[in-house]
């Protein structure tokens, strides 16, 4: 953990996986957030990495089995959840449960602003300095510059770094 740390009220830290948690400097993680790394016994999982001077608003969610890492200067609303695994399902003959996972692992770059209630799931990648709106569901990759919306997200324009508007 780096200087200048803070973790809100009721937020529970579960580290124990591979990497473990670790957080860069001046970051805060929001009252009543869950981070867990390793969901299960079974499938020791790799970890949560977050940059410098990155926020996460109250009660988010971060599954981390498959690993997550996010850049520096992010900033997040409420109840914003990662997913980085996700079940297989392919054979209509067997029970969901017994057939396995995929542990891709999410990245988000810098500089970027998640709304409230967004979802990514496992193998979403967003490049620096982009938007994600309010209430996306993100699963698959963006490139840097991009605002996105939707369920699923979508791009829906670019971000002018000369104006700071699309």
């Amino acid at each position: 953990m780096g200087a200048g740390c803070t973790i809100g009220n009721y937020a529970s830290v579960d580290c124990y996986g591979e990497n473990g948690v670790r957080l860069g400097n001046s970051v805060n993680i929001g009252a009543g957030t869950i981070i867990s790394v390793t969901s299960h016994m079974s499938k020791y999982g790799v970890g949560l990495e977050i940059g410098d001077n990155t926020g996460i608003g109250e009660n988010s969610y971060f599954g981390c089995t498959g690993g997550v890492k996010i850049g520096s200067d992010v900033i997040m609303g409420q109840y914003v959840s990662f997913h980085s695994q996700n079940h297989n399902f392919s054979h209509p003959n067997m029970l969901i449960r017994d057939q396995g996972v995929t542990s891709r692992g999410i990245e988000l770059g810098s500089n970027i602003w998640v709304g409230a209630k967004a979802t990514f799931l496992d193998g979403a990648k967003v490049g620096s300095g982009s938007i994600v709106a309010a209430g996306a569901m993100v699963s698959g990759e963006f490139t840097s510059g991009v605002m996105i919306a939707g369920v699923p997200a979508r791009v829906i324009g670019a971000v002018n770094p000369q104006t700071d508007v699309l």
